[in-house]
C-alpha cells in the first residue's frame, strides 16, 4: 500500500471525537453562521476574490483543444487571500535526500509556482533545500496587481521578491496579459460601458486607444518596481487557440485591438525593464503541431515587426500517457532555430489520461507511479541531452498536496508532482535525480 494510503488512514483514525463534542461544535457553528460571519460565507468570499480571481471575458471556462487543458481557468485550492495553511499532517521534509536544484546545478535551474503561504513553515524548507527558482501561481496576474484602475496592491508579490531575494532564488514573473483574471475595468470605455458592445468605428478605435493606454501601464508600472529582481517575465499568456478565427485566441484583448495588445505589452515591457530582462511568450499545448506552427508564425510575424521576444514558455501540463516527449524536444528545437530561448513554466504529469473521469481514490496503484517515474526520467534525460535548447525548468507545484488538478477536470485524487501530500520523495523524484548520482 502506497505511503500516501497508509497516512490517509491514519488521518481518519486519529477523528476520535465523541458524538457530544461534535453535536457541541455544530451548534457553535450554527450560530456563527447566523450571525452572518460564518465559515461559508468567508470561504465563498474569498473563492471569488481570488475568482481564481477571474474575470470571464467572454471565453470558454477551459480550452480543451487536442486534448490539453487550461490550469489557470480552473479555481485552485488555495486562493491567494487565505490565511496560511497548516503543514500537512505528520508531514516531514526529507534532509537526506539529494536536493534537486542542486543535482541539476550543471544543466538548468529548477523551480516551482508558490503561493503566498508557502513561504513558511515546511513548504518554505522544501524551497529552500530543492528550488532555486520560483514563480507566483497567482499573486502576480494581473487581478492580483492591479484589481482597480491606478490602485495596485503590492504586498503578496513584495513578500515573494523578497522572499527570493533573502534565500538566493531566482524569480520569474507570471504573467502581465491573460485574457483571465483580467479585472473587468480593462474593458469599460471613458462612460463605463463594455467597450465589446461598441458599434460605432469612431468609438471603437477610441475604446481600442484607451486599452492599450491602459495596458502600457499597467506593463510599464510592473516592470519598473521589479525589473532589478526580476529577469524572467511571462508578457503574454495563451493568446493561440487553432479552433478560433486566425488560430489567435478570441479573448476581449484580440477582439478589441487585435495582435496590437501582444505588441504593446512586449515593448512597454522592454522600455521599462531595458535590456537585461528577458521576455517570453507562454502557452500550452504547444507540443501539438498545430498549435506549436501557429504559435512560431505569430513570433515570426513579432520578430519581423521588430517587437522584443526573448523566448517561448512552454507550459508543459502532460499526462502519463501524452504527449510523447519527441514531440516536446521538437517543438523547442523549433523555436530555438528561430534564435529563441525555451522554458519549460509549468511541469506537472497527471495520473490519468485526458478524458478520464475515474479515480484511484486514496490507493493509487504501484505501477501508476511507477510509469508516471518513468515518464519523467525520460523527460528529464532529453532535457539533459538537448540542455542548449532550454535554460530552465519550473514546476507547477511543489508537492501532490497543492495542486490544481485534484479539482480539473473533475475532483479527485491526483499526484502529478515529485513530492507526495506529504512532503516525502516519490519514484518519480528519484527518476529525475538518480541517474545524476551514479558513477
Amino acid at each position: 500500500m502506497p505511503r500516501l494510503t497508509r497516512l490517509r488512514g491514519r488521518r481518519w483514525m486519529l477523528i476520535g471525537i465523541s458524538g457530544a463534542v461534535i453535536a457541541a461544535v455544530i451548534a457553535l457553528l450554527l450560530l456563527y453562521k447566523v450571525d452572518g460571519n460564518g465559515p461559508d460565507e468567508a470561504s465563498h468570499l474569498t473563492n471569488t476574490a481570488e475568482g481564481e480571481m477571474t474575470v470571464k471575458t467572454g471565453e470558454n471556462a477551459a480550452d480543451t483543444s487536442n486534448g490539453h487543458a487550461d490550469p489557470e481557468e480552473e479555481p485552485l485550492s488555495n486562493p491567494i487571500t487565505a490565511e496560511p495553511k497548516e503543514d500537512p499532517v505528520a508531514a516531514s521534509v526529507q534532509t537526506d535526500i539529494p536536493s534537486l536544484a542542486e543535482s541539476y546545478a550543471d544543466y538548468f535551474p529548477i523551480g516551482a509556482a508558490i503561493e503566498p503561504y508557502q513561504m513558511t513553515g515546511l513548504h518554505a524548507d522544501m524551497l529552500k533545500k530543492h528550488m532555486n527558482w520560483l514563480v507566483a501561481e497567482n499573486a502576480m496576474k494581473p487581478a492580483s496587481l492591479q484589481p482597480r484602475e491606478g490602485e495596485f496592491q503590492w504586498e503578496q508579490a513584495d513578500r515573494m521578491v523578497q522572499f527570493a531575494r533573502e534565500n538566493k532564488m531566482e524569480l520569474r514573473f507570471h504573467t502581465l496579459v491573460w485574457h483571465n483574471q483580467t479585472p473587468d475595468w480593462f474593458f469599460l470605455d471613458a462612460e463605463g460601458k463594455p467597450m465589446e458592445n461598441e458599434t460605432d468605428p469612431v468609438k471603437r478605435e477610441a475604446n481600442k486607444k484607451l486599452l492599450l493606454e491602459r495596458l502600457d501601464t499597467h506593463v510599464r508600472t510592473i516592470v519598473e518596481r521589479y525589473k532589478d529582481d526580476i529577469r524572467s517575465w511571462d508578457v503574454v499568456n495563451e493568446v493561440i487557440e487553432p479552433a478560433d478565427p486566425d488560430g489567435m485566441r478570441a479573448s476581449l484583448w484580440y477582439k478589441l485591438t487585435g495582435t496590437e495588445y501582444i505588441e504593446t505589452a512586449f515593448r512597454a515591457a522592454r522600455e521599462a525593464g531595458g535590456s537585461d530582462i528577458k521576455l517570453y511568450i507562454n502557452d500550452y499545448g504547444t507540443d501539438d503541431p498545430v498549435k506549436r506552427d501557429r504559435l512560431a508564425e505569430l513570433v515570426t510575424e513579432l520578430l519581423d515587426k521588430g517587437v522584443p521576444v526573448d523566448g517561448v514558455g512552454h507550459q508543459t501540463h502532460i499526462s502519463i500517457h501524452w504527449p510523447t516527449v519527441d514531440s516536446i524536444i521538437e517543438s523547442m528545437r523549433k523555436f530555438h532555430e528561430l534564435g529563441l530561448d525555451n522554458l519549460v513554466t509549468e511541469l506537472d504529469m497527471s495520473l490519468y489520461a485526458w478524458n478520464d473521469r475515474s479515480d484511484f481514490g486514496e490507493d493509487i496503484p504501484e505501477e501508476i507511479l511507477q510509469k508516471q517515474a518513468d515518464r519523467y526520467g525520460e523527460l528529464f534525460e532529453a532535457f539533459r541531452s538537448n540542455q542548449e535548447l532550454l535554460s530552465g525548468v519550473v514546476l507547477w507545484g511543489i508537492a501532490d498536496d497543492h495542486t490544481w488538478l485534484s479539482s480539473f477536470p473533475v475532483t479527485r485524487t491526483e499526484a502529478p508532482l515529485l513530492f507526495d501530500e506529504l512532503l516525502q520523495a516519490k519514484p518519480a523524484f528519484w527518476a529525475v535525480v538518480d541517474p545524476l548520482q551514479q558513477p
